[in-house]
Parts: C-alpha cells; structure tokens; sequence
C-alpha cells in the first residue's frame, strides 16, 4: 500500500511541475475565443501580425519621422509629455505599435532582443514611412534600440534611449558595477532578474507561485519608485488610462514574461560591440537617466556613456523613472533628438 501511495504522490507532484514550468496557450487576437482585433495591423514576413498607432501630423507632411517604442507591461497607446506646440512647429510624426504579444500584436514564441529590430524595420517598410527614420525607447522599450543600433544602424537619423533598461550580466560591465547597481534593487526583484538570465525554463513558474514576492512593479511594491515618482503617479491616477485593459489580454507569460526573458536573457552581443551609427555627426544617439531612478541606477548608464563617447548623456538631478510624464524634460528630449 505505501509504495503505491509513494507512486501516486511522485506522479502528482511531477504533474504539478509540469504544469507549472509549462507556460499557458496564448489567447491570440482575431483567433476563435480570443480578444477581437480593433486597431490597424501589418502583417509580417513570418506571418505575425503588429499592432500600430499613428499620431502627430500626417506621413506626407512630417519633417520628422519618429518610432516609439513603449516599455515594459504598457503599448502603442503610452503617452509621453510631448507638448502640442513642439510636435507642431517640429512636424512630427509619431508611429507606436504593440510589441510582440503585447497588445493586439501577435506573440513571437521566438522572440528575443534581435528580432525587435527587425520588427522595427518591417513595420517602417510596410507603412513606407521612409529609408530613415528616428526611434525613441523608454525604459525596457530601451532593449530594442539597442538592437537598432547593432543590426539596423543604417536606417536610423537618430536614436534616443529613455531611462533605459540594463542587463546586469553584460560582459562590459565590471563586477563591481554591475554589482554595486545590481544591489540597489530590491530583493524579489534582484531574485526575478536572476532566474530570466540563468532558468527561463523556470520562469514560468517563478512569476506564477505564491510563497515568493516576484517582481515588485507586479506586485505592488512602491518602495521602487522615488517620491518625485509618486507624485506622477498620483497625478496620472487623476485621468483614465485608455486600452490598459488590453495590455497582457494575451496571456502575461506572450506580453511580460518573454520581455523580462529577451532583455535580461544571454544577449548576442554587448554594447561594447555597437559602433557610433553617425560617424560624420549626421546624427545622434541620446541616453536620458533620472538621477533617482530606483528601477534603473544610474551608475550603469552613466558608466556605459563614458565607454562609447559618441552617445550623449543626459542625467536628470532630482528626477526618477518616470521622466517622460515631465512636459519640460520631454520637449528637451526631443529638441536634443531631431535639433541637437
């Protein structure tokens, strides 16, 4: 009798296992049973669909043609600062779209920080936006720029990169670098970070368990936002967001879980390896970091700036991660893309 009881709980606990490393089917737009598709779409090469936005002044007027690229757990619909009047007089053109997964956009069980360049280009060809074109990331929509950067430098004018996101295991960074920025994150997601990198296989079961706290944006945890943080937060709580609903309505594990995985994953190459785009100053590639940013510290980025001189820092004193909700920061942000 025990034996066959030893065997009836080792069956069920692998079971269990099972179940909780593999990750759920994606719940794909426009398929049977999943969430309707209701923006504009492109259809790619390998089949994918992507979601886009456009905003600003029309393609044919723009002066300025420039790609957003939205962050971690948000979508083409992420509103920054950017003032009527600059956007006016500049003539820009603003094209945002959902990441793989995110969205409306369709998964890429694929994905990694290579093919989110090439989705960039795909896009910019499809909706014959031009040969050149500017792109703006902010936070872990930073990852893809530097992508861009490595594999499509060539069909960039420009490039800005907004509190931007850091793999903590770049071989660029020395180990007290990377440690010492590494430490000033909190605990749960120091532990989060740590399983993308080494056990993606685990993944799925660390961001689902509930003896653990995981990642602190998910849960709640506001001790990573400074209070120049909180107080935007407050004030956007004031207005409604519009599609945040529709943000993960394809499974978390297709929208946030494959972000955290592609960006702190093993990368093909380190930044060290990308080469200034604008030899000839026809353009210009920016790194926007608020000095009290506890999402990303600054010492990494300011650390990277200093090995590739031809990027031009701009750390923000008494500013956190949440920068690009400061109208007088955004303008400047893009003044220095598109005139600086």
């Amino acid at each position: 009798m025990i034996p066959q009881i030893a065997m009836a709980v080792t069956v069920g606990l692998l079971g269990w296992v099972y179940v909780s490393l593999k990750p759920p089917r994606p719940k794909i737009c426009g398929s049977l049973g999943g969430p309707p598709v209701t923006s504009p779409r492109v259809k790619l090469s390998d089949g994918r669909h992507l979601a886009y936005r456009e905003s600003g002044v029309s393609k044919e007027e723009a002066k300025y043609k420039i790609i957003v690229i939205h962050g971690f757990d948000d979508s083409k619909g992420m509103s920054m600062a950017v003032p009527k009047e600059l956007i006016e007089e500049l003539q820009i053109y603003f094209l945002s779209f959902d990441r793989a997964g995110y969205g409306e956009s369709d998964p890429n069980p694929k994905r990694s920080v290579k093919s989110e360049a090439f989705d960039i280009q795909e896009l910019a060809d499809k909706l014959q936006i031009g040969s050149k074109f500017y792109v703006i990331g902010v936070s872990m929509g930073a990852y893809p720029i530097w992508s861009c950067l490595k594999y499509i430098p060539h069909r960039l004018s420009g490039a800005s990169l907004v509190v931007p996101f850091v793999n903590y295991w770049w071989p660029c960074f020395p180990a007290n670098v990377s440690r010492e920025g590494f430490k000033r994150l909190q605990p749960q997601d120091q532990w989060t970070f740590r399983i993308a990198h080494y056990a993606p296989w685990l993944f799925n079961w660390w961001m689902t368990q509930k003896w653990f706290p995981t990642l602190s944006i998910m849960t709640g945890n506001m001790a990573i936002f400074c209070q120049q943080d909180l107080d935007t937060i407050k004030k956007l709580s004031e207005t409604p967001s519009v599609g945040r609903e529709k943000v993960r309505q394809q499974g978390e594990y297709e929208s946030l879980f494959r972000d955290i995985m592609a960006g702190y994953g093993k990368w093909e190459f380190d930044p060290m390896d990308v080469t200034n785009p604008f030899p000839n100053n026809e353009g210009s590639v920016h790194i926007w970091q608020g000095y009290e940013d506890r999402i990303i510290p600054f010492q990494l980025n300011r650390y990277l700036s200093e090995k590739l001189p031809w990027i031009r820092y701009h750390e923000v004193p008494d500013v956190g991660h949440l920068l690009v909700f400061n109208s007088t920061l955004c303008e400047a942000i893009f003044r220095e893309l598109l005139l600086g």
